[in-house]
């Protein structure tokens, strides 16, 4: 056998070194103090999304005080956060517990083998230290593994079908590959779409372009919500420590969250009323709500966009914006042929819509595991085709856990709900001197497919079957209560579904001093 290189050998790989995998690699830490771990990132930074998207107003879609770190209070008065206070709130927390010095930076992960007869994974990775074009083959090793990637591709965006778009002479841009010095100033501009990207991107575009106008095939609910809380909870900082504080507006934020998904699944109709109503009082008097304002679908069947102090809506009544909505019939040199919605048939007819810019805010591309390969005892398997387990571990997979968040609330709570559930099991296998847990279907058991999330957006319905499977029945479930999962993560039971392994325990060597 040959001898493992011990600078390459870890108890547990974390890959990626954003939001998810710093929140994974604290937990870790915290918990499992003896075990000696890694953080693999690809790129050159951590961060994550946040480290790589650059377009303008770029933030958050959730507050802060549950989008973040549980364990690292969001010192901002501001609940919804800018892209940059954001990068910047994540690397001081890394730098804070030292997470930062435990990154293996330029190590994009090719390939993992698990091999059951020495209960290790083997991982290929690439130094791209040199560059894409050059990269180097090394090895790892760990007996536990973390997929902390998140789900978007971060090299390909997701194509866009629109016709005649190779006609457009101006500058096409996607968000997610800004163009660093992307000048529209005194520009037309045409936004794409009517999800997160392009609400955040609508207001500070139109603070220098001539015009812009989001061009959206059906509408989004849209929430203006206050962004500023300074002043509103000072006897509270006054009061209290800062972290009792922020446990406070974590789990009111959360709670808060959770009540209003509940009451727009229970009372649909209810909900949109509402919802449309808030919004025709922020509407200036030349855009109807109806068709631009009056989505089809019902709230939380897709996310709901908020819009930090109605910027959003301050931009339409500044009348530096604008909203089309219609079918694109085709792209043309210098704008879009669009076919308009309405009610009636003159409302109906084709239109030309000028730009000088086109940005197509029409989604991200999905990909697990950024596009690793896996294998277990040499028969490649698929995560997709994959049941998961507690919303943390794969169907037959052994010691790797692929971290998932929520779709309905802020992504970050799924994520350290995972974290969390993961590290009980490393501590009981560690208790036990188990080798490996891998999560099985019981013999005989019968499963119903559930889809693993509950959005009926586009880039989800595109990617769906790229995404691991749910079932109708725990531990499968899809994941979307807090309070139980973090009841789990805690003190649930793991006896049904997860098969361990007697072994050597999980730690592959001591922890250096």
């Amino acid at each position: 056998m040959t001898a493992l290189d011990p600078s390459m050998t870890f108890d547990v790989l974390v890959i990626g070194a954003g939001l998810a995998g710093i929140n994974a690699a604290y937990r870790l830490q915290s918990q499992l103090p003896n075990l000696n771990y890694a953080l693999l990132e690809a790129r050159g930074d951590i961060g994550g999304t946040w480290n790589l998207f650059r377009y303008p107003g770029i933030r958050s879609d959730s507050d802060l005080y549950t989008f973040g770190f549980a364990w690292q209070p969001w010192n901002q008065p501001n609940p919804i956060g800018d892209g940059a206070a954001i990068l910047t709130y994540i690397k001081q927390a890394a730098a804070q517990y030292g997470i930062d010095q435990r990154v293996h930076f330029y190590r994009r992960l090719q390939n993992a083998s698990w091999s059951s007869a020495t209960q290790t994974w083997t991982l290929a990775v690439e130094d791209m230290s040199h560059g894409d074009n050059n990269p180097e083959k090394i090895s790892y090793t760990a007996r536990f593994i973390i997929i902390t990637t998140g789900y978007y591709d971060y090299h390909q965006p997701l194509k866009a079908a629109i016709p005649g778009l190779d006609n457009f002479q101006g500058q096409l841009v996607h968000p997610q590959f800004w163009p660093e010095k992307l000048d529209y100033t005194e520009k037309q501009v045409v936004v794409i779409g009517s999800g997160a990207t392009a609400i955040t991107l609508i207001p500070k575009l139109a603070e220098k372009a001539a015009r812009t106008t989001m061009l959206q095939r059906s509408p989004s609910y849209i929430v203006a919500i206050p962004n500023d809380r300074a002043g509103k909870e000072s006897w509270l900082t006054r009061l209290l420590p800062a972290q009792i504080v922020h446990s406070w507006r974590r789990l009111s934020f959360m709670l808060w969250s959770r009540m209003i998904y509940l009451v727009c699944q229970r009372w649909p109709n209810s909900a949109r009323r509402r919802l449309r109503q808030a919004m025709e009082t922020l509407l200036p008097a030349h855009l109807p709500s109806d068709p631009h304002f009056n989505p089809k679908y019902n709230p939380w069947d897709q996310r709901v966009c908020l819009s930090p102090n109605g910027d959003f809506f301050q931009s339409l009544r500044a009348g530096k914006a604008d909203v089309k909505t219609g079918t694109i019939e085709e792209v043309v040199s210098d704008g879009i042929v669009v076919k308009n919605a309405g009610s009636a048939e003159e409302d109906r007819a084709t239109s030309h819509l000028p730009a000088d810019i086109i940005i197509t805010a029409t989604g991200l591309k999905l990909q697990l595991a950024g596009g690793a390969t896996f294998d277990v005892d040499g028969t490649p398997v698929a995560l997709c085709d994959k049941l998961l387990w507690n919303g943390g571990m794969l169907q037959d997979i052994p010691n790797m856990s692929l971290v998932i968040g929520y779709t309905s609330i802020s992504w970050t709570l799924g994520v350290d709900a995972t974290a969390l559930l993961v590290c009980r099991v490393l501590r009981m296998m560690e208790r036990k001197k188990y080798s490996s847990a891998t999560p099985r279907v019981e013999k005989g058991e019968v499963l119903s497919p559930r889809r693993l999330f509950n959005l009926s957006s586009t880039y989800v319905t595109v990617a769906e079957s790229l995404l691991p499977k749910a079932a109708d029945r725990a531990p499968w479930l899809p994941r979307i209560n807090i309070l139980s999962d973090y009841w789990l993560a805690y003190f649930g039971s793991f006896n049904k579904g997860l098969q361990f392994v007697k072994g050597e325990g999980l730690r592959v060597k001591q922890k250096a001093v």
